[in-house]
């Protein structure tokens, strides 16, 4: 017998033990298939499945090796773009931009009774009186009452109108004066105007005023008198000068605290020997010893391309050898195209006036590096050009401003002038602007145009220096191509040049700057128009079913399908 504490032999397994354990039922080799089709095989057409034999008794299915991926330190140090590593996170999905942009709306109050009276300007309080060098007196004023276009902020008047409900109610306006005149708002403090906005001194260091009226294409000319500044008859006695001045070009950018041509967003005239002066670098101009004096008339010039190229030199879509062809034959293929104007605006009450506030464009790093460059690494040495790979430094081709002394020619100091068009220019953003909310500038609308970029007629008055400005039409000394209308009163000077050189009817010819005050009227109507159709078909109108629905702040709107401002702008412009 057999001792039960020794070892037993291993249990031989015999077949049909395995064969009574449940087993899957093996398929055939051309694999199951219904006999008749069915709605998910039709065909009824068998299809071959991949069989995984069974693992082998004894052996344990192993963990599928992965690949080791490269630490976030790693791959930074080889580049972002450089290795062929991939993320350790999945890249985030773009977010679906809207295919147009629309103004942001906001929820307000109903306006006031008193919101519908016709806009005032400022108060003026005589500050004092000064004759010129030809006797005449100019009687001097200081305004208050007013805002000033400062802190990042820009302002325009504005008036609440029953046609415009689903656009708040408020539509731009005009106070007195009418017509092309210096901005009173757009100044500086301490800078004195007449009543009609076309004499300015100040007895303060520089400063500086715009005009109310922006270049942004064609050919156009205005010109200044100087009242207070050199003497040009100086007596036993007398001081050198009453003051000096700077006349010439400004952006929006440009800084009223600064004289024109202070940086790279204005262009300026000195009455000292007459230099040009850019980012605050005087040139020599004018002849030598000549200066700009007292009673002289200088008569500024700018021509800028049109709009379509000026948007496809920002955009870095400009090819001088299709383009400039294509703008001297004036568009020969018939598209015609409008610009895209964006207000973010919201009407504010301050004193006796309602005022449209809107976030202002900004100085961008890429041009406070070109006026003053550092040695550093990311100091550009390309030079501005309409191809530049920054496009606050492309330079708009064929543009140029010329200057005129008493009717004389004496040259062209600048061309290429810097584009301004967004993306080159950009607005401030809601931190800089110190806003919390309203009006802040939300993803990508810092690069909106508002329609107040361009090139604005600007001066500069420095301790006792005056200016009159002539925005036309009737000049005192008119350009030699420019086709001007009958004059009134005054007698008008014919400028120096020779007649045969006159551009033949229909050619582009210089326009007076007071022309511009009445297009800018137009487009401040039609945008008006615009925007408030567009916010009607969005079903945006006070009391409409998603009037409720806007966030309390404003949202960004995109047009609907079909119903495009583009479409709008043309419908009203055809009718």
């Amino acid at each position: 017998m057999a001792d039960p504490s020794s070892p037993q032999p291993p249990r031989e397994t015999t077949p049909s033990l395995i064969s009574s354990i449940p087993q899957k039922r093996a398929l055939p080799d051309d694999t199951h298939s219904p006999a008749v089709p069915s709605p998910l095989n039709p065909d009824g057409k068998s299809q071959k499945v991949q069989i995984q034999p069974p693992a082998e008794e004894g052996t344990t299915m192993g963990r599928e090796k992965r690949t080791k991926k490269e630490s976030l330190k790693k791959r930074e140090s080889k580049g972002a773009t450089g290795g062929d590593s991939s993320r350790a996170s999945p890249a985030p999905k773009p977010k679906e931009q809207p295919s147009e942009m629309a103004p942001l709306r906001y929820k307000l109050a109903p306006p006031k009774i008193t919101d519908f009276d016709l806009p005032r300007g400022p108060v003026f309080t005589s500050h004092h009186e000064v004759q010129d060098s030809e006797g005449r007196s100019i009687e001097f004023y200081e305004t208050s009452d007013h805002v000033y276009n400062k802190k990042n902020f820009h302002y325009t008047h504005c008036i609440a109108d029953p046609t415009f409900p689903s656009m708040f109610y408020y539509r731009n306006t005009e106070p007195e004066p009418y017509g092309a005149h210096l901005n009173f708002e757009d100044a500086a403090s301490h800078m004195y105007f007449d009543q009609q906005g076309t004499h300015v001194t100040s007895d303060k260091g520089f400063r500086m005023a715009r005009a109310n009226v922006a270049v942004r294409e064609g050919r156009w000319y205005w010109e200044c008198k100087v009242t207070r500044g050199i003497l040009k008859k100086k007596n036993e006695g007398d001081p050198e000068s009453h003051g000096h001045i700077r006349l010439g070009f400004a952006r929006r950018e440009a800084s009223l605290d600064a004289p024109v041509g202070f940086d790279a967003y204005s262009y300026g005239i000195r009455d000292k020997s007459g230099q040009k002066i850019h980012m605050s670098r005087p040139k020599d101009f004018f002849p030598e010893g000549e200066d700009i004096k007292e009673g002289d008339v200088i008569g500024l010039e700018i021509q800028l391309p049109s709009e379509r190229l000026h948007r496809k030199v920002v955009q870095g879509h400009y090819n001088p050898a299709v383009d400039l062809i294509a703008e001297d034959e004036g568009h020969p293929d018939g598209i015609s195209e409008y610009p895209n104007i964006i207000r973010d605006r919201i009407p504010i009450r301050f004193k006796a006036h309602i005022y449209f506030e809107k976030i202002d464009y900004h100085t961008t790093k890429e041009l406070e590096e070109l006026m003053n460059p550092s040695s550093g690494p990311n100091n550009s040495s390309e030079p501005p050009n309409p191809n530049h790979t920054s496009p606050a430094l492309r330079t708009l081709p064929n543009s140029y401003i010329k200057v005129y002394k008493n009717g004389k020619f004496m040259g062209t100091p600048f061309t290429d002038l810097l584009a301004f068009l967004p993306p080159a220019s950009r607005m401030v953003n809601n931190q800089q602007a110190g806003g919390s909310g309203g009006s802040g500038v939300l993803g990508g609308r810092d690069v909106l145009d508002d329609g107040s970029v361009g090139y604005y007629p600007a001066v500069s008055v420095f301790r006792g220096g005056a200016v009159e400005c002539n925005f036309g039409p009737n000049f005192w000394y008119p350009p030699p191509e420019f086709s001007q209308q009958q004059p009134q009163g005054e007698d008008v000077i014919v400028a120096e040049g020779d007649a045969s050189q006159k551009p033949e009817a229909g050619e582009n010819q210089p326009r007076a700057l007071a022309d511009r005050y009445d297009e800018q009227i137009v487009e401040d109507i039609l945008y008006d128009i615009v925007d408030e159709v567009g916010f009607w078909s969005l079903g945006l109108g006070r009391g409409g079913s998603k009037d409720e629905k806007l966030a309390e702040g404003g949202t960004g709107l995109a047009m609907p399908p079909g119903g495009g401002r583009e479409e709008i702008k043309e419908l009203v412009q055809d009718d």
